[in-house]
């Protein structure tokens, strides 16, 4: 396939001159509206006040918001003069943010007011204590070297903080020559988001993503459901993900649709948007549209506009795609397959492929992406049907860990392919089907949890000897996180002591759901841990008590 060589930039420029008053984004739940060129002179306003507050090619700009309107103001004005968006997961507590702001040199961070139960204001004042005494601009931290600037997002004003308003007016003290000069400083090669994933090491790292990177991928990925001008795409998905700003926004950008966004997942708000903004597409993972199909409004609402779409994030279950295919007119939805360092694609369903297909599989290989299932032994390519890693090769593949090189080496073997860490097949039609994970990944709705992490927290407290965390499986969420404890000797806890130790500490997603303790771990005769038997006795154990994992 022929490649793109266009930043994000480009590409808003490209629509904002070709179809100027057409709608990029909407907010249907407050009648929020910006066409293309509206949003591009938005978009070239912040670029401008950004430059102004210091933020040049390379800085690190960390957003730390749900899906707020300005949030992809900010990706498209960061992009416009060279900057890189560091995406922060809206879910992270205290040491979660400063280890990342740390690791990530983050050089001005944008924040929303929150979340239900974590206040970003507060939780930054706290990193950041120099704040309530820094002139804005100047602040000067022990702690974090890189950091400069503070940006709330919002109208609101608070000590030490440039709010977006603020910006916006800075912005008029640059020239458009000045942001027209910033631009010919970097190309599409180089790193335009950096996003923050679990990996083997158990601490999360940034993967350096380029505008040819992401751009190529969701523009593909919108050419699998046949993306035109005239669709308009219900993303209820976080920004912070590749499933948001790639599959979503980049897919929508490269192929000229209208994004209708959600600050945050309300099952009853997505139905009511598809409903009355007559969307095309709707994406989601698993648990969102059986939170959908389940609402007691369900019925009140067409969804007939409905044709297409993505249901990804963890693994599909067959029953539920028929009834979305059935039940929500997305005869042509598709599913993705792929992870953070591959952009995220690697294989997808096409509307075109039968029900079976898109109904039991992840598809096949995404235009310039060559996908193979290699024997993690041997490293040899695995026959037809018999089972291996997924590892690819392309344009998608990361530029890298931010600052691991060894980390990076580790997952890109010399023959340039990435190595996912996830088990598959490929089927004799050239389809691939996800079997399971070599590494211990577990994925909670969605969202990916190392449990070396979590071990590592749990240590913390005095009475445990030994944790092992792994997945328990769940209806609802596909997996729930499970902590198996050895206690030393005279010691005593109750699984209610260990989840209140996290509380208010790790995100409520990282929180074990079930807490087994037990006298000792399965092992091996060479006495490593047998952690995927824990899986098995987890469930024992809860049959035992009588609890059947919702």
């Amino acid at each position: 396939m022929q490649l793109f060589e266009k930043t994000l930039g480009d590409f808003l420029e490209y629509w904002a001159e070709k179809t100027p008053d057409k709608e990029f984004i909407v907010y249907s739940d407050r009648d929020l509206r910006f066409t293309y060129s509206e949003f591009n002179k938005r978009v070239n306003n912040l670029a401008k006040g950004m430059m102004a507050i210091g933020v040049e090619k390379d800085s690190k700009v960390g957003i730390w918001a749900t899906n707020v309107p300005d949030w992809l103001t900010f990706l498209f004005a960061s992009a416009k003069i060279g900057a890189i968006l560091v995406t922060v997961n809206t879910n992270y507590k205290q040491h979660e943010l400063e280890y990342l702001v740390e690791n990530a040199d983050i050089h001005t961070l944008c924040i929303s007011n929150g979340t239900f139960d974590s206040d970003y204001v507060d939780m930054t004042y706290t990193m950041l204590p120099e704040l309530k005494t820094s002139q804005r601009g100047h602040l000067k931290s022990n702690k974090f070297p890189y950091m400069r600037n503070v940006v709330y997002i919002g109208q609101e004003k608070h000590r030490g903080m440039y709010n977006t308003a603020e910006l916006l007016l800075l912005g008029n003290t640059i020239t458009d020559e000045k942001l027209e000069t910033q631009k010919q400083k970097f190309n599409c090669y180089d790193v335009v988001n950096m996003q923050y994933t679990s990996g083997t090491t158990g601490f999360p790292k940034g993967v350096m993503l380029t505008h040819h990177n992401i751009t190529n991928n969701g523009y593909c990925i919108g050419q699998c459901m046949k993306f035109s001008e005239n669709d308009r795409v219900c993303l209820p998905v976080p920004l912070f993900h590749c499933f948001g700003i790639v599959l979503g926004i980049m897919a929508i950008i490269t192929n000229g649709g209208c994004a209708v966004m959600l600050e945050r997942f309300d099952p009853l708000v997505v139905l009511a948007s598809v409903h009355k903004e007559r969307c095309t597409a709707l994406y989601g993972v698993p648990t969102m549209f059986i939170a959908e199909l389940n609402h007691p409004m369900f019925s009140m609402f067409d969804l007939s506009s409905l044709r297409t779409g993505i249901m990804a994030g963890s693994l599909c279950p067959e029953w539920l795609m028929r009834e979305v295919m059935d039940k929500m007119y997305m005869k042509e939805i598709t599913s993705v397959y792929g992870l953070t360092e591959t952009s995220p694609g690697m294989t997808q369903s096409k509307v075109d492929d039968p029900v079976e297909v898109r109904a039991s599989t992840v598809g096949s290989d995404l235009p310039g992406v060559e996908v193979r299932v290699i024997d993690p032994e041997t490293l040899e390519e695995c026959p037809v049907g018999v089972q291996g890693e997924m590892c690819c090769r392309g344009y998608n593949i990361m530029k890298g860990y931010y600052k691991m090189p060894e980390a990076t080496a580790a997952i890109i073997d010399k023959n340039g392919f990435l190595h996912s860490g996830d088990l598959g097949i490929k089927t004799p039609e050239g389809n691939y089907k996800i079997t399971g994970r070599i590494k211990d990944m577990i994925i909670r709705g969605g969202e990916n949890i190392y449990p070396r992490e979590i071990e590592e927290f749990l240590y913390q407290i005095p009475q445990i000897k030994d944790v092992q965390v792994a997945a328990v499986p769940s209806k609802k969420y596909g997996e729930e996180v499970g902590a198996f404890i050895i206690l030393k000797e005279g010691e005593s806890l109750h699984d209610c002591d260990v989840k209140d130790f996290c509380k208010g500490k790790i995100s409520r997603h990282k929180i074990p759901k079930y807490i087994f303790f037990i006298d000792q771990f399965p092992l091996t005769g060479s006495g490593k841990i047998q952690k995927y038997k824990l899986k098995d006795l987890g469930l024992e154990l809860l049959k035992k008590q009588g609890i059947t994992p919702d």
